[in-house]
């Protein structure tokens, strides 16, 4: 071995820093204990549910059936709006997101914290909700421009947080390099900085186009019709089952490419902090004209909808056609719901974040990835496939809650999972082995120092997928029992029929009870930041 390749060999060995400057806990290549291996394999069986049985369902239509369903007119109209809407929100986000997150880090704007929160603010507002705020308004609002604009206002912040975070640790050395050779800001930026910048800024981006792939009740509302509104109309129209499942089955497949693109743009994440770039004073004429560029996200997919929404909230007859019974039906069953997932999400994503906490390898890593599949499978596919799964295998518990919140809980498990373990992996391994030395189990000594330890990763993932599920909508449409509607549904049924006024006191009700834990998390970490 060459003295090269044993200098790479040490530096991949050496432990990577972790937050505040801390060396992060190794992984290690033992061999994983098989109660755990067990607990992750069911947990990731559970995950996978959905996809497999939805591959199952299309593969019996045969393939002359899909490819027959795959190039209809109307089909190819759905793939080519989707992938439309995906292209144009992401480079729009890609553009304002990055521009938002420079001026947050390299110009000294006054409260500089509170205009983060602010530009993160869309996180928490449900597209669909965005979409009836304006609808209130302008109820004539439909097509590509409009859902283009929503859906770029409420995406921009996956792409601003990640780059303000690596803007924070890039070095500026080779940026002030630049402008002593004679380069403007903007060409210093684009030359030394930004590819240290652009793996976050492709992480994010990618994010937004799976976002705009599954995006369902948004371009419902505004009539745009996409493969999400197409699976919905072949559902429900005649139950077609093989146009549904294979139109789904087209859906994940782009889903399932945009998702091993952002995979493998995070690995490419700077790890270390670097010196990085003082903010610089500019004039108040410059600085008034950036806060604009701040604030455009926030005011289109938040100050709007919301404005929109308390106008129509304080009609007389609006607040005279409260139906009180219904709304406050409506939000305990979204409460029971969104604990019921979180714990449920919760106990699947344990075994999983442990494992690939603090184990290494091929196994774990593929463990860890099926845990992931939520992220690529839309709503409407999850609900679609576990309506299929149930009549088939589990017919007394179709349109139960129990499929409900099993559907909830693959769809957000990623959630618990990415916060839990970073927790989980805070924790060193030696104290544990410490309490091991007083004659304990490994359980017990698991259980009475990591498991503290990491309880408040553990509260963020739960709270994260409370919030997820309080705002989901596709998955809910088909998979809610007969008599049971959470707020997001009684939003929805409401708003089609264009019956606004009756639908401001759930959307109403619904931020509100989204709104808490959501401000709660948005002072926790940048994680749960990113994750709403």
């Amino acid at each position: 071995m060459t003295a090269v390749a044993r200098a790479s060999e040490r530096a991949r060995a050496r432990p990577k820093p972790g937050p505040a400057g801390r060396e992060a806990t190794p992984v290690t290549r033992t061999r994983p204990p098989l109660a755990l291996v067990a607990a992750a394999l069911v947990a990731a069986s559970a995950a996978a549910i959905p996809l497999v049985y939805l591959v199952v369902r299309a593969g019996e239509t045969g393939a002359a059936t899909i490819i027959q369903t795959l190039t209809r007119g109307r089909v190819l109209e759905y793939a080519a709006n989707s992938l439309t809407l995906a292209l144009a929100t992401t480079a729009a986000a890609l553009v304002l997101g990055t521009a938002v997150a420079v001026v947050l880090t390299r110009i000294r704007v006054p409260f500089p914290r509170t205009w983060l929160l602010i530009s993160a603010l869309p996180l928490a507002v449900p597209s669909y909700l965005a979409g009836y705020g304006w609808l209130v308004s302008i109820p004539s609002l439909s097509g590509f421009l409009p859902s283009w604009l929503l859906l770029t206002a409420v995406t921009v912040p996956y792409v601003t947080l990640p780059v303000a975070a690596a803007l924070r640790s890039a070095t500026g050395d080779l940026e002030g390099v630049a402008r002593s050779l004679g380069r403007g800001p903007l060409a210093a930026f684009f030359v030394a900085t930004w590819p240290q910048v652009r793996p976050a800024a492709i992480a994010g981006s990618l994010l937004v186009a799976l976002y705009s792939l599954s995006e369902f009740g948004l371009v419902a509302m505004l009539r745009y019709p996409t493969l999400t509104w197409g699976i919905n109309s072949a559902y429900s129209a005649s139950f077609d089952r093989a146009q549904a499942a294979t139109l789904a089955l087209l859906l994940v497949v782009l889903a399932l490419i945009v998702v091993a693109g952002e995979r493998g743009a995070r690995r490419q994440l700077p790890r270390q902090a670097a010196r990085a770039v003082r903010p610089r004073p500019v004039r108040r004429g410059m600085l008034v004209a950036l806060l604009p560029v701040v604030a455009v996200a926030p005011v289109v997919g938040v100050a709007v909808p919301l404005f929109g929404l308390a106008t129509r909230l304080v009609q007389a007859e609006t607040l005279r056609d409260i139906d009180v019974p219904r709304l406050l039906s409506a939000v305990g069953a979204t409460l029971g719901v969104a604990v019921a997932a979180a714990v449920l999400a919760t106990l699947l994503a344990l075994p999983i974040a442990a494992l690939a906490a603090r184990y290494r390898g091929r196994f774990v890593s593929a463990i860890e990835s099926v845990g992931y599949l939520g992220h690529a499978l839309p709503g409407i596919v999850v609900g679609l496939s576990l309506v299929f799964f149930s009549l088939a295998v589990v017919p007394v518990l179709y349109q139960g809650v129990a499929v409900l919140v099993f559907a909830y809980a693959v769809l957000f498990m990623p959630k618990a999972i990415g916060t839990m373990r970073a927790g989980l992996g805070d924790v060193p391994p030696r104290l544990v082995s410490v309490a091991r030395t007083t004659g304990v189990s490994p359980l017990a000594a698991w259980w009475r120092v990591t498991v503290p330890l990491a309880l408040p990763s553990v509260g963020v993932g739960s709270l994260l997928v409370a919030i997820a599920t309080m705002k989901e909508l596709p998955a809910t449409l088909l998979l809610r029992p007969t008599g049971i509607d959470t707020l997001a549904t009684e939003l929805w049924n409401r708003t089609v029929v264009f019956e606004f006024g009756a639908a401001a006191p759930y959307a109403a009700l619904l931020v509100l009870l989204a709104a808490v834990p959501a401000m709660i998390l948005s002072g926790v970490s940048t994680t749960a930041k990113e994750e709403l």
